[in-house]
């Protein structure tokens, strides 16, 4: 199966399922559950790391990237867990932090012991004259990207947390440890690489200031490095698999280089992420900040995507959640009044648009949101700093309180809910982040009486049984209208029609005439919808015409 017909599904393995009762999931808690995997018909899983690391940033500031980090378990629990997916046809994707390493990391400490070799592993700098640091550059989580190298009087890079100390990728060792655990996980049967922020490692050699009044992403964002870099990394790895999937995290990325990553004849990567439509809820680019979804940007950044994608012959991994994000539905559904419908219309916008798409676990369940109400609530290293800045702001503490409860990564984080219990089903402890509201959303109830999971399962089957999902083209269908986010995919004299209400509201939408046999896929609503010049939608509708 190729890369194009596959859905992937998203485990955060610290909060699928704990197995052995210390309010942490496991890799055996995940063994337990693919019973559950295997119904949702799924084809690969994409696991956040599990490797060892201090945490400070759960687990992408990784200080071995050889060994399973013993809350986790162990490498023979991971070897059992790739047997048995693939017994049932699931491959397994894993997550690759190459932008940087924990400062535990053996590199980094043996270049803070003065090792050479290791001192050049990373970006570590001589100060400003006056002291400062080398540039000012600004880390993502907050505060300066420079931190005091120890007691030598010099500063190392940090574009993320104080302890993920950038690697300095100009250097071929570096890259040739990249290389080698990549090559290590191939042999444990790994299939698929999900490689976080990749589009960062492309820094200059001699850094700069950035101009006043600039992020100045653009001096490390998707420089032309970054694909030399790429494609040497798949020539010495996962390019000798020709079923391997890859995937980029791209940060700040353009439309022209994510069909460059991806453009088959490059030999870079399968397929990437891209956050601008997910910043649509962001008050003047602020993401610390509530205010409603812009409808209007979000239908042009992704149709813009669409067809600028579809035009480069460039592939796009398709998601609305993941462990950064707060769940799509409280952001552009509606979890209290049409928690089933708008659930459903957002996976199907995403499933039937160009490019393969990834499910975050429990949104087919409609998971959203915990109601958390104190900052001691929540675990984000980002959280927590963003709370501090907002007070710092002028921001009063229940202001700041309720724009974490918006935005927090946290969000996203909370266990999955297998039952209403205490716990949710996910330990018999008291797990490292709790779930709020299982007794209304959880897994036991969903498979029993719920419909959410029915309608992913079947969006599943449309991808595996008609082509023109897969591998049709893109193109907009009323691009004015303020409520509804129409699209067609085009392939030979076929055409599907999808047309997906983004409000609690019913709308009317008027039509060109479709000419041909038309029969509809798939519906949200038992009711018949017919494809005329003239469609009502009710509530949160999403419906797809074939035509042929």
């Amino acid at each position: 199966m190729k890369f194009e017909d596959k859905i992937i599904y998203q485990i955060y393995p610290k909060s699928f399922n704990d197995s052995n009762s210390d309010g942490v999931g496991d890799l055996q808690g995940i063994i337990d559950k693919i019973p559950y995997l295997k119904q949702l018909n799924i084809d690969m899983i994409w696991f956040n790391p599990f490797f060892i690391s201090p945490q400070n940033d759960n687990g992408y500031d990784i200080s071995d990237y050889y060994h399973i980090d013993s809350r986790f378990g162990t490498m023979v629990d991971f070897e059992e867990l790739v047997s048995r997916l693939k017994a049932i046809g699931i491959e397994v994707m894993l997550d690759m932090v190459f932008n940087h390493t924990s400062t535990e990391h053996d590199w980094f400490q043996k270049a803070l012991n003065g090792d050479p070799k290791y001192l050049d592993y990373y970006y570590v700098r001589d100060p400003k004259p006056d002291g400062s640091p080398p540039t000012n550059w600004q880390s993502k989580f907050g505060g300066s990207a420079w931190e005091p190298f120890g007691e030598t009087g010099k500063y190392y890079l940090h574009l993320y947390d104080p302890t993920q100390a950038d690697l300095d990728w100009h250097n071929p060792a570096v890259r040739e440890e990249m290389s080698k655990v990549v090559n290590f996980w191939r042999g444990k049967g790994v299939k698929g690489f999900r490689f976080d922020v990749i589009n960062v490692i492309g820094k200059d050699v001699q850094l700069i200031d950035a101009p006043e009044n600039s992020d100045g992403k653009f001096l490390y964002t998707d420089k032309k490095i970054v694909h030399q870099y790429l494609r040497e990394l798949n020539q010495t790895s996962f390019g000798q698999d020709p079923d391997a999937v890859t995937v980029g995290e791209m940060s700040s990325t353009s439309i022209e280089n994510c069909v460059e990553y991806t453009l088959a004849e490059r030999n870079e990567l399968s397929m990437v992420f891209t956050f601008h439509h997910l910043k649509v809820d962001y008050k003047h680019g602020n993401k610390w900040s509530t205010t409603p979804f812009n409808f209007m940007n979000l239908k042009t950044i992704l149709n813009d995507w669409q067809l600028g994608m579809t035009a480069g012959h460039g592939w796009n991994a398709l998601f609305w959640n993941n462990h950064d994000q707060p769940r799509a539905l409280n952001r552009f559904g509606d979890p209290i009044h049409y928690r089933e419908k708008s659930s459903e219309m957002l996976a199907t916008t995403i499933h039937l648009l160009r490019g393969t798409p990834f499910i975050y676990m429990g949104e087919e369940i409609g998971m959203s949101n915990p109601q958390y109400e104190k900052l001691s609530d929540y675990n984000d290293v980002e959280t927590k700093n963003a709370y501090a800045e907002l007070l710092e702001n002028g921001n009063s503490p229940a202001e700041a309180l309720t724009i974490i409860q918006a935005k927090s990564r946290d969000n996203s984080r909370t266990p999955m809910q297998w039952n209403q219990s205490k716990y949710a089903g996910f330990s018999t402890q008291t797990p490292w982040l709790m779930p709020t509201n299982q007794a209304i959303v959880n897994v036991e109830n969903e498979l029993a009486n719920g419909e959410i999971f029915n309608y992913y399962q079947g969006l599943i089957r449309l991808r595996k049984t008609h082509p023109i999902i897969s591998m049709g083209d893109y193109a907009p269908l009323l691009l004015n209208n303020t409520r509804v986010f129409a699209y067609q995919r085009i392939l030979k004299n076929q055409r599907l029609i999808v047309l997906n209400n983004f409000y609690g509201k019913e709308t009317i939408v008027s039509l060109p005439e479709f000419n041909g046999t038309v029969s509809t896929i798939i519906n949200n609503y038992p009711i018949n919808t017919a494809l005329t010049t003239s469609v009502t939608l009710a509530p949160y509708q999403s419906v797809a015409f074939l035509v042929n």
